[in-house]
């Protein structure tokens, strides 16, 4: 099917075969050398369509924007135009970065204005939640992990973008990477000057504001900051959270703000980090990208702080029951030579004190454990049990060597826990949070680690022989002398350095999908 682009034509749908349209006669051969497939979108100020540009060839496929003017007035073309300006000078100036569609081409044609631009095959995260479900919170750290440095990026060259939501970020299909599309409504001409001066706006910033639940209080009011991005972000990962738009959760009747917490179910950190993303005051929110990536690290770092407080606590405690094991074992042997020689001299042992434990025994010292050595170990059917009554967070938790072969463990968090020589073969550990843990030697073989988290954990000497690791995370993991043989890394995060301090051979799927040279 050829799509007719005149904006009048009544039946624009043509078949292959021509090349004008049979309903209103208008050439199909944009430009003289697209031709459009079919529409991806509509909106009030124009479409976007699929086309393939017949000039190149193989006749490579991009996509065509084509913006409508409501009416063909003078001022209302002119301003048109300068929006239509707008966008191709931004999308010139951002679109050597790899997560934003390049600009290939744009003109004028009939007072209709177009851009043509890289096409991005994948699926954008408003189709992900509503086929998959809402992400986890591991999956959402992820996600602003990836999305903020390019946000970092587009604000450094004064670039607003002003329509963040999930439908403009696009997950693409051969390298899962975060594309960000859809620039039509930015505001590219930020200084310090403008944002001093509110009432300096220029008419064109009273159209396409944005989307309404994604878009803050000034950014409504035609006075949109790069903070107007951050909190459009923050309102997309209640989305990926939830599942549910911000038009659909409601506000809060006293102070106007979002009022989403009852719908997410995540980490007091978490939802301290996106309570200042959405905070209805600029001055009360994070200022930059940076600010919100520093806040999340901050967590790790407080995390390090607590955990180096328990390790401390424990090594005294350790050092406490040393101590006293080193005593009772000096006074048994006191008791020992005690007892001997009361029988080398004839005398009753019945009554022999105990010195290790300060009570009389019928001769010696029974040597008791000391109440402050409990251990904090689980076993490996208390794991099971307690995870199938609801429990996910396994964090510190020493479940060093323990049998959990063919488990159903996924989402768990393991954060530094004590994993060692653990047996997890053909487990169930999609999702599963194994960020800074003790994995040396673990036994992972053929288990289901899909979208795992393994940041800065120790994974020396791990068999993931055969396991399924796509879109894994492996950002800062020693994984040296790892066995990844047969192993499934496709759109897993990993660097080249990692992959060649582990063991990988012919079956081993790569991040790119290919499998590795042995």
């Amino acid at each position: 099917m050829i799509y007719c682009l005149n904006p009048s034509c009544p039946q624009p749908k043509n078949p292959n075969n021509v090349r004008t349209c049979q309903t209103c006669g208008s050439d199909l051969k944009l430009n003289g050398r697209y031709i459009v497939g079919k529409t991806l979108g509509q909106g009030g100020f124009g479409a976007t369509f699929l086309a393939v540009d017949t000039s190149l060839p193989g006749n490579p496929v991009c996509v065509i924007k084509q913006l409508r003017p409501a009416n063909t007035s003078n001022s209302f073309l002119k301003m048109a135009r300068d929006l239509f300006d707008r966008e191709a000078e931004t999308l010139g100036k951002l679109g050597n970065h790899p997560q934003i569609p390049r600009l290939l081409d744009y003109f004028e044609e009939k007072q209709q204005f177009f851009l043509v631009q890289d096409f991005v095959k994948g699926s954008n995260l408003q189709k992900e939640v509503k086929e998959n479900g809402p992400f986890s919170e591991a999956a959402v750290r992820q996600f602003l992990t990836e999305i903020l440095p390019l946000f970092e990026y587009i604000h450094s060259e004064k670039v607003i973008h002003r329509d963040i939501k999930p439908a403009n970020i696009i997950r693409r299909g051969m390298d899962k990477k975060l594309v960000l599309i859809d620039f039509g409504a930015v505001k590219n001409r930020v200084n310090e000057e403008m944002a001093a001066d509110l009432s300096g706006e220029d008419p064109l910033t009273a159209f396409a504001v944005g989307t309404p639940g994604y878009s803050p209080p000034e950014q409504m009011a035609m006075r949109p900051t790069y903070a107007s991005d951050i909190y459009s972000l923050g309102a997309s990962c209640i989305y990926l959270l939830s599942g549910k738009s911000p038009k659909d959760i409601g506000y809060n009747s006293r102070t106007g703000a979002l009022d989403w917490e009852p719908y997410v179910n995540t980490s007091s950190h978490l939802k301290q980090v996106l309570g200042k993303m959405l905070e209805m005051a600029v001055r009360d929110r994070y200022q930059s990208a940076q600010a919100v990536l520093d806040a999340l690290e901050m967590e790790a770092y407080e995390e390090s702080l607590s955990q180096g407080l328990v390790k401390r606590t424990i090594l005294a405690k350790q050092k406490q029951t040393e101590n006293q094991s080193q005593r009772s074992s000096w006074n048994f042997e006191l008791a020992e030579s005690i007892r001997k020689r009361r029988i080398r001299m004839g005398l009753p042992t019945s009554q022999t004190r105990d010195l290790s434990q300060g009570r009389t025994t019928g001769g010696m010292s029974t040597g008791g454990r000391s109440k402050g050595s409990a251990s904090r170990k689980l076993t490996a059917k208390q794991v099971v049990t307690q995870y199938k009554k609801g429990r996910r967070d396994f964090s510190q938790v020493d479940l060093y060597r323990l049998q959990l072969e063919e488990a159903s463990l996924s989402k768990s968090i393991f954060r530094d826990a004590n994993l060692m020589q653990t047996n997890f073969s053909k487990a169930d550990l999609t999702e599963a949070d194994f960020a800074k843990g003790i994995l040396r030697r673990v036994i992972l073989r053929e288990a289901r680690l899909s979208k795992a988290f393994f940041s800065e954990a120790d994974l020396n000497k791990a068999d993931l022989r055969k396991a399924d690791l796509t879109l894994a995370n492996f950002q800062g993991a020693n994984l040296t002398e790892a066995d990844l043989s047969g192993a499934n890394l496709t759109n897993a995060k990993i660097s080249e350095q990692q992959l060649k301090q582990a063991k990988t051979n012919w079956a081993t799927i790569l991040p790119n999908g290919k499998r590795a040279l042995w």
